[in-house]
């Protein structure tokens, strides 16, 4: 495999750098191990951002150019996109590399070498089988990130059963640690005990990584998933999504707020008809990455009488009247409430709750309390779901929050929302405070914190608030703010109550 080492040598790094002049010890071990190493099969792990894609592309391409013949060399991936990635980075070292990049020819998901007829294939591990391969070598990407079912154990079990089939096939695994139950880490304790196989495990972050930006991880990502992540520890996530001692930190308003000019506003909902709440939330962004909760209504449904969702509608119609909210909604069976909110001048815009988005919420809300940015009042029920929300991660990975056994999420789900939505929008900075006989949507309490101050509009930094003046529908007119919520929320139509 000499002429695998001499084309190592010559990769180049997108800064320039030859990979061998960059590489610490730990790469140059496991590549010279892969590549000549007396046991065929390796198994290697190492913390996000140790080049793991990188360091295997390289591998995998000078392999691929050491040859002399057809060979069949396999890349397997969680999927098509991460399998993309091992592409780009074969690419990238072909350009800047002299002399490669006439020698390969470049598909979407494979790599030939036109000189020996050799060829990288690249199979996401939701493909159907493969079985039948005879393959040179397989070079298996994250496999602790896998999805844990049936199409990616039947891949893995076909390639790796597959490079038993001739003498000189080399297998080599590179991932990050994940959930000890994933099926990942029992090929890792079956590696452990095998002749054939080399482990090695990189444990704590990447030697070049920033201190400060892995602070920053820790912040915003649970203790579980840290160490997976940037500790490269096989550790189960689960326990207490949110630290006790953060949700009281978080609980820094006296009421809920009224609404002010110069100010925007967005709200969300999350729907449940029978056994979840139905939740509402307002809140706006302060000053840099701050969010404030300003009010939050919660609708409970029973088998008997499902949550009213027309109820739920002249809520939204007559807060909107003074807030100007962007609402963001579940899409469940709420298509049809956001046509007719739309129709209504409401901007509303669905959000599709998948495994990526969940864990975006998730994320969002963990990093925003756990940094003392999101500010919120003693809103019914909130404090309760908070601290009894669990971790939850699926085999792939992926991560996110859920609730107790005989729980609910509801609340925490319509706060993180509303959070994402507000950190999407504009930062208007502070905002003075409007004492409530001038505000009809005043609460009747003040808010502990944000002192009386106006921010001047030459600071840069915020608009002076001005109260908004709720445009009305006419039977409502000689009802204040709380009156008009408190009559929607118990299904009194405000004209009723003229009429009495």
């Amino acid at each position: 495999m000499n002429a695998a080492r001499d084309i190592l040598a010559r990769l180049r790094l997108p800064d320039g750098r030859l990979w061998v002049d960059a590489a610490v010890d730990f790469q140059v071990d496991d590549a010279r191990a892969v590549l000549e190493g007396e046991r065929p099969y390796n198994f290697l792990t190492r913390s996000r951002g140790s080049s793991k894609t990188g360091d295997l592309s390289a591998v995998a391409l000078a392999l691929l150019l050491s040859v002399d013949t057809p060979e069949r060399l396999y890349w397997l991936a969680a999927d098509g996109g991460q399998g993309t990635l091992a592409i780009d980075a074969i690419d990238g070292y072909a350009r800047r590399t002299s002399g490669l990049a006439s020698e390969l020819e470049m598909l979407t998901r494979e790599v030939r070498a036109p000189r020996s007829g050799a060829r990288l294939e690249v199979l996401p591990a939701d493909a159907p089988g493969a079985w039948g391969l005879n393959p040179f070598a397989v070079f298996v990407d994250e496999l602790a990130n896998w999805t844990d079912g049936p199409a990616a154990r039947r891949l893995w079990e076909a390639a790796s059963s597959a490079v038993a089939k001739r003498a000189d096939a080399r297998l080599v695994v590179l991932t990050t640690a994940g959930a000890p139950e994933h099926f990942a880490r029992k090929v890792l304790d079956s590696a452990e005990q095998g002749e054939l196989w080399r482990v090695n495990e990189i444990h704590g972050p990447a030697p070049w990584a920033d201190p400060a930006r892995i602070e920053e991880q820790r912040s915003r990502l649970p203790d579980a998933v840290f160490r997976q992540l940037f500790q490269n520890e096989w550790t189960a996530a689960a326990g207490a999504f949110l630290d006790p001692a953060v949700v009281d930190a978080a609980f820094v308003l006296d009421g809920e707020a009224p609404a002010y000019g110069g100010r925007s506003y967005v709200a969300s909902l999350d729907l449940g008809m029978v056994n979840d709440r139905t939740v509402f939330a307002i809140g706006h962004r302060g000053e840099g990455e701050a969010v404030l909760l300003d009010r939050m209504m919660a609708w409970k449904g029973s088998r008997l009488r499902p949550v009213d969702l027309e109820e739920v509608e002249r809520y939204i119609v007559v807060a909107h009247q003074a807030y100007r909210f962007k609402l963001r909604l579940d899409p469940w069976q709420g298509l049809d409430l956001a046509q007719r909110l739309r129709k209504q001048g409401i901007q509303a815009e669905e959000f599709n709750f998948n495994e990526g988005s969940k864990q975006r919420l998730a994320a969002t809300l963990l990093q925003s309390l756990n940094a003392g940015h999101l500010s919120l009042y003693e809103a019914e029920g909130l404090r309760e779901e908070l601290l009894g929300l669990r971790l939850k991660q699926k085999n792939s990975g992926a991560w996110s929050f859920d609730h107790e056994r005989r729980g609910h999420d509801d609340r925490a789900v319509a706060l993180a929302l509303m959070t994402v939505a507000a950190l999407e929008s504009p930062n208007h900075g502070p905002a003075g405070i409007v004492p409530k006989e001038n505000n009809p949507w005043a609460s009747g309490r003040g808010r502990k914190r944000r002192p009386a101050q106006v921010a001047s509009s030459a600071s840069g930094r915020g608009v002076p608030a001005q109260p908004i003046a709720a445009k009305r529908p006419p039977w409502f007119e000689g009802m204040d703010g709380a009156e008009i919520l408190d009559g929607v929320r118990k299904g009194v139509p405000g004209k009723r109550r003229q009429h009495r």
